[in-house]
């Protein structure tokens, strides 16, 4: 049975989202209809609106939905209709990496997630004309009140957590506390820079602090985002448009050895080289930022230096074994990450992108009700 939603479409780079009805494709048996109740905004659908992601139009974004599934496929066990849920990225469950636990680096990944259609090709929206629109957005598509999303990409959420929050467990927040926890693996009692303190950099601070890491450094222009990361666990802050040696000051702070491990969300070559330049010998440092595709990095700063770059997607997660830890590091008070959240009303998601890209939001998030 098709189902009508109302969704944001964008319709080429650079454009703004027109509100539009919308018709679901009818799901698969493997699929689950999920009713969305809100859905954060990343800078990865924004990377897609500028043309730094390739996205194929018209288009309806959204990959950190949250809601209540309200039809369920024949062949899904896993979930019933009233179940509260998060979505996740999409994976296939049958590739080499998949089969290995590595689903975050799916070799279906592209197609799944990026080009807007079914593993098999097929669309899952139309306009009520008859126009083909693209979904399957990181399996979800969830700016739209009403999403079809793969079971394998679902995550049952407790009722007594509000859906408001979640839906950036589901990327943004997953990758931040992931690449500390999973892909660097950060032991307890070591050092580590965090350049970028959006919401990915302080979710990777609160888990630099979980891991017991005892010197986080975090890195950025806007002072009230650092003191926001002492808030959350930063022991050091340098803003990089008033301190005259950003890498002097960084190796001061690591008595002159640099830092154990880095993380940077920026994407900006020139603040990625300082994260590298103040990092120790033999260091670890993941790279998680959409950069533009002109974008470059000296090869000196690598070849020779003793250390390792990591390109880490998502965290490394298994979203229905990593989520549920983030929760339960939530309830304990170890990772207050709806303390990042900032709600909008779906109808304000103009209002939203501005004030995440201003910096006045962290995380924005969208709320259909």
């Amino acid at each position: 049975m098709t189902t009508t939603a109302r969704a944001a479409v964008i319709r080429a780079t650079d454009a703004e989202f027109t509100f539009e009805d919308i018709v679901l494709d009818d799901i698969t048996p493997s699929e689950i209809l999920v009713r969305i109740v809100a859905t954060g905004l990343c800078h990865t659908d924004l990377a897609v609106v500028h043309g730094h992601i390739p996205g194929t139009f018209p288009l309806v974004l959204g990959h950190e939905g949250a809601g209540i599934v309200e039809q369920v496929g024949s062949s899904v066990t896993d979930f019933v209709v009233g179940d509260h849920v998060a979505a996740s990225f999409a994976s296939c469950g049958h590739c080499a990496n998949c089969l290995t636990g590595r689903e975050a680096y799916c070799l279906n990944f592209m197609l799944l997630n990026i080009a807007g259609v079914r593993e098999d090709g097929s669309t899952t929206i139309q306009t009520p004309a008859g126009e083909t629109v693209h979904g399957s957005f990181f399996g979800q598509s969830s700016f739209a009140t009403h999403a079809i999303v793969s079971a394998r990409n679902a995550v049952k959420i407790p009722e007594d957590v509000p859906l408001e929050i979640v839906g950036p467990l589901g990327c943004g927040i997953q990758t931040g506390a992931g690449t500390v926890l999973n892909s660097l693996a950060v032991p307890a009692g070591s050092s580590i820079i965090v350049s970028g303190t959006g919401a990915v950099g302080l979710s990777a601070i609160m888990a630099a602090k979980v891991a017991g890491a005892t010197t986080i450094i975090a890195v950025d222009v806007l002072d009230e985002r650092l003191a926001f990361a002492q808030k959350l666990g930063a022991t050091h802050v340098v803003n990089g448009s008033t301190t005259d040696d950003v890498v002097a000051t960084i190796m001061g702070i690591t008595d002159g050895l640099g830092a154990d491990y880095a993380v940077d969300t920026t994407a900006v070559p020139t603040v990625i080289e300082n994260a590298i330049n103040a990092t120790r010998f033999g260091a670890s440092i993941a790279l998680v930022g959409v950069g533009k595709p002109d974008a470059v990095l000296p090869l000196a700063l690598v070849t020779g230096a003793g250390k390792t770059l990591v390109g880490a997607i998502e965290g490394d997660a298994v979203p229905q074994v990593f989520i549920p830890q983030m929760l339960q590091l939530y309830r304990a008070g170890l990772f207050p990450f709806d303390e990042l959240i900032t709600t909008y009303a779906f109808d304000d998601i103009d209002q939203a992108i501005a004030d995440t890209q201003s910096g006045a939001a962290v995380k924005a998030v969208l709320t259909m009700a």
